[in-house]
């Protein structure tokens, strides 16, 4: 337990392989409740694996992965696939059916999984694109609107079912500066004002301290965990070089990012 905050997502003894070949071992991290939870590290050391192990995608070679104190792998099928409803999971494309309008894209899991009617739903999409900003977007084409725009689309796709986890794979890539910062804020808008947990994979030094209040950095040589804790503390007082030269990037870090994460 940390502090008062209720755990949300518990990771054990986790190791992560393909066959005979192994990604990462002893991993073992907290996810609390309300957590803007970072998976960083570097190229290939499995940040993107750990999320599909986290959604459920890969079975674990070995370890635990519970869920408000469920063990996710070892759960009976219902209950495995109602804690999989909880999840909303953005990804770096924002991964939008392209012949579906946006309010479409929004709708069909509500359709596939809802008894709602066809005004309830797109009652409902509406509300999803304009938590976002998107208001009035409900008719365009995802190829009618800019790279940062589609993310946000997708990201109220992932909300339509109301998870209580969303899960972003890298939701800077591709964006300009300005729609990164926009991304950011309102990561930060939808756990403060809705309660979330926010899971995000990235390797952004500019959102690993806007938006993370926690993390665990993975490290491909050591194929373990490193480092765990709040980002901006890591920074501070983490005496590992590889953790180091990560979060100040050899100088990269600068007073500019410093200014974005005190805005």
């Amino acid at each position: 337990m940390d502090g008062n905050r209720e755990p949300h997502i518990v990771v054990k003894d986790l190791t992560m392989a393909y066959g005979d070949f192994v990604l990462q071992r002893d991993l073992a991290f907290t996810i609390y409740n309300g957590d803007v939870f970072i998976i960083m590290g570097g190229s290939g050391c499995g940040k993107s694996t750990l999320l599909r192990h986290l959604i459920g995608l890969n079975n674990p070679a070995q370890g635990e992965i519970l869920f408000n104190g469920v063990n996710y792998w070892q759960a009976e099928p219902q209950q495995r696939e109602k804690i999989t409803r909880g999840f909303g999971v953005i990804y770096q494309s924002g991964a939008l059916w392209s012949s579906m309008t946006l309010a479409e894209n929004i709708a069909l899991p509500l359709e596939e999984y809802t008894d709602l009617s066809p005004r309830d739903i797109g009652e409902i999409a509406s509300l999803k694109l304009a938590l976002v900003g998107l208001k009035g977007f409900e008719d365009y084409y995802p190829a009618q609107i800019s790279g940062g725009m589609m993310k946000r689309a997708g990201l109220a796709r992932a909300m339509a079912m109301d998870p209580k986890i969303l899960f972003f794979d890298e939701p800077s890539a591709g964006l300009d500066p300005i729609s990164s910062r926009l991304l950011d804020d309102l990561i930060l808008q939808l756990r403060d004002s809705l309660g979330r947990t926010i899971v995000v994979v990235t390797h952004e030094l500019a959102s690993i301290f806007a938006i993370g209040n926690n993390s665990v950095f993975l490290d491909a040589t050591a194929k373990t965990m490193i480092a765990s804790g709040d980002p901006k503390l890591l920074r501070k007082d983490c005496t590992n070089p590889v953790v180091q030269s990560f979060l100040t990037r050899g100088g990269e870090f600068s007073a500019k990012t410093m200014a974005r994460e005190e805005c």
